[in-house]
């Protein structure tokens, strides 16, 4: 066997009635839409219900599976300490994922709890399904901060271990909606919020999964959605899989949404590799990309994909036939910002000339954005084609005496306080003000809110 059906569910503990006290009846339409998803599973008789939380343990570069023989937890948090959980583990089937995991180098496994209770993104999914089911064991698996295909190759992996183990398995994708759906609600309204809820849902409705790849960060961000990741690793448990697709309820009353559909799994499809054909799109968008990148970032990418295979630095001379005399001529600040699948996977840049031209401003600061980035590790040659790459020049920076003359689409700035020192580039997705742009700015150079800072503004002439 293998995994048999997949459901797509929000987790909001007010629905527990211990929890809500009166106030689940909101979103009874959502109540009625879980208690129909819970007496399918239960027809289902699973030996393991497979759940991905957003509320488990979480890291920017790894999976973290369910470790241990058992788990425990309860709704005290919430004011209902009555309602208890107490689950066994599939240790074998985690071992196989973590095995398996481990064979595909994707960075996930049972290292690093940090909290062994079960989570309300766990919990609220298996208070519906006890009440008709609970003769199975359970794998928890918590999000990261990789890209949305690492999550679906991970998605893959489960449902291969279940293959092989011949387990019979359901697959829940715990996840809320957009949280800014209501001025009204306890996080504000933004316009992202709706946009966002009408687009999964319509995604989900329709099993379209690919499309979930399509969901920009920033727009994700800003619509302060809670579980796309889970939907991705959930559709990656499904991959090749022919499905019945059933879309029971959304609702957005309390300004949070909320979404449930349920997958049966009903035989295989070819058509259904959403990774492969996502891969396939996204190289043909890059080798687009690539084919018109200009002088400037096709000087970067020749240099640090040089230096990553090499371990050698390129020298300028041996890239005169893409550096323009400009770039020789010139001496200024420059930033190397390199993106894979979505994601920053580097950016260092130098404020004023450190070497001889620009030209080699770039081959420098390429080189040091792909492999000496402290907050990533270095790039491996694996990663090189999905790289994708930016180069920002600099004007020499002015000061100012008022943070009204800065505009964070137009002019990038300069915060200092000492020996501190904190710059943010302009026209950054999801930076809309001058008080978020200093805040950030701040941040980045280890600044306080309250210390006072000169300001610097500058201008840059981008380059893709």
């Amino acid at each position: 066997m293998s995994v048999i059906a997949a459901y797509m569910v929000p987790h909001p503990p007010m629905i527990v009635p211990d929890v809500g006290q009166g106030d689940e009846k909101r979103v009874s339409l959502t109540v009625d839409s879980y208690d129909k998803v819970a007496r399918q599973i239960a027809q289902y008789k699973p030996d393991t219900i497979v759940i991905s939380s957003p509320h488990t343990v979480m890291y920017s570069d790894y999976f973290h599976i369910s470790p241990g023989r058992r788990a425990r937890g309860s709704f005290a948090r919430f004011r209902a300490p009555g309602v208890k959980f107490d689950v066994d583990y599939d240790t074998e089937l985690v071992s196989r994922i973590e095995y398996l995991a481990d064979r595909e180098d994707i960075a996930a496994g049972t290292l690093g709890e940090k909290d062994a209770e079960l989570d309300h993104g766990v919990m609220v999914p298996l208070y519906f399904i006890n009440k008709y089911y609970t003769n199975y064991k359970l794998v928890r698996i918590g999000l990261s901060g990789l890209p949305l295909n690492e999550h679906y190759r991970l998605g893959m992996k489960i449902a291969q271990a279940t293959e092989e183990l011949d387990r019979r398995v359901i697959y829940v994708g715990s996840g809320d909606l957009s949280h800014k759906l209501q001025t009204y609600g306890p996080y504000g309204y933004a316009p992202e919020g709706p946009e966002y809820d009408k687009r999964i849902m319509d995604v989900c409705g329709r099993a379209a999964f690919e499309e979930l790849f399509d969901f920009d960060e920033s727009f994700c961000d800003k619509a302060a959605e809670c579980g796309h990741r889970s939907f991705v690793m959930m559709a990656g448990a499904l991959d090749g899989k022919a499905l019945k697709t059933t879309c029971f309820s959304h609702e957005d009353v309390t300004g949070v949404g909320y979404g449930i559909c349920s997958y049966e799994v009903t035989g295989t499809d070819s058509d259904r590799h959403f990774l492969d054909s996502y891969l396939n799109r996204k190289r043909s968008a890059l080798d687009d990309t690539q084919s018109r990148s200009d002088a400037y970032v096709q000087l970067a990418r020749r240099s640090l994909e040089h230096y990553i295979r090499t371990g050698s630095e390129l020298m300028l001379k041996d890239c005169e036939d893409i550096v323009l005399p400009e770039m020789r001529q010139t001496r200024a600040g420059a930033f190397v910002s390199i993106h894979e699948h979505g994601r920053l996977r580097g950016c260092i840049g130098t404020i004023l000339p450190t070497t001889g031209n620009l030209a080699e401003e770039i081959l420098q600061n390429a080189v040091s954005a792909s492999t000496r980035d402290p907050r990533f590790d270095p790039i491996e040659e694996s990663e090189l084609p999905w790289l994708e790459i930016n180069v920002d020049v600099l004007s020499e920076p002015e000061p100012i005496d008022a943070e009204d003359k800065l505009d964070p689409r137009k002019y990038g700035v300069i915060v200092t306080n000492g020996y501190k020192r904190g710059l943010l580039l302009p026209d950054i997705d999801g930076v809309d003000t001058i008080e978020e742009q200093i805040s950030i700015a701040r941040r980045k150079g280890g600044i306080g809110d309250n210390e006072p800072v000169k300001l610097e503004r500058f201008t840059v002439t981008r380059h893709v």
